[in-house]
């Protein structure tokens, strides 16, 4: 693990780089961007680009012995080598980005043997910073948070897309349920960690880029994450894709575990 005196100058490195990242990827917010289809429909924008060159040039400049992986920068293999990677996604809702909708976040984790022990995501149009370390708890804006003690999933309001409900036979709630669609999976998670929304699913496919970040925010904060399947996230393997998200309360999580577990 982690010395205690590195992962503070890691923490502090993370956190002084994000806000940076942060700052640059707001001066392209509202602007005329220049976009692009990376392919399968997955959009890409200038801003992306530049908040990611300055995120991966500031990270490993300064840890020059720590892998790398992020979703707008080539693959390099080397990094299964490492014991310590940064995971980066520059900007995440790049579609809420390109829509001029403040809720995209900028998100970068470090991963020591497959497991994240910094975290940081920070959506800078609201002035929304989170993070954790690893055994030291959770913080929105240098603030303790803890998730939602809902216990009933009936009660419970959801970030999610709609289509993820219809699919799974939803005991007395169904069509009843409160949901509510943000672009941001990290922002969602992140939402989660705090108390202000219960739980958020994604049924699709997600990234390390995507998740990890928000993944140790949620577990210190006290919530949890995992699969639909109840299985926990090992980060930095070759194929960096995990199944499916769902993030909740802990006094709902062993109820949404027996709905899932059956779709």
């Amino acid at each position: 693990m982690t010395g205690r005196t590195d992962l503070r100058a890691d923490h502090s490195l993370l956190m002084s780089t994000v806000r940076q990242a942060g700052a640059l990827a707001l001066d392209f917010f509202e602007t005329d961007l220049k976009t692009w289809d990376k392919g399968g429909d997955h959009p890409v924008t200038e801003a992306d680009i530049a908040v990611d060159t300055l995120i991966k040039k500031k990270l490993t400049a300064a840890r020059p012995d720590y892998g790398w992986l992020s979703e707008e920068t080539a693959d390099d293999l080397d990094r299964l080598e490492r014991r310590r990677v940064w995971i980066c996604d520059p900007i995440d809702g790049t579609r809420a980005f390109m829509r001029q909708v403040p809720e995209f976040t900028v998100c970068v984790a470090l991963v020591e043997d497959g497991k994240p022990v910094l975290g940081a995501v920070y959506n800078p149009a609201k002035d929304e910073f989170f993070e954790a370390v690893l055994g030291g708890g959770a913080r929105l804006n240098g603030r303790r948070i803890k998730p939602s003690l809902v216990d009933n999933s009936g009660d419970a309001h959801f970030l999610t897309a709609r289509r993820n409900m219809t699919y799974f036979d939803w005991p007395k709630h169904g069509d009843d349920m409160l949901c509510t669609w943000m672009n941001s999976i990290a922002y969602r998670m992140a939402l989660v960690a705090c108390g202000r929304f219960d739980a958020a699913i994604s049924m699709a496919g997600k990234h390390d880029w995507d998740i990890a970040a928000a993944d140790l925010i949620l577990t210190e904060a006290g919530a949890k994450c995992t699969t639909v399947r109840n299985g926990g996230f090992t980060y930095n393997r070759e194929r960096p894709r995990h199944p499916n998200v769902i993030a909740c309360g802990p006094n709902i999580h062993a109820e949404l575990m027996d709905v899932l577990g059956r779709g």
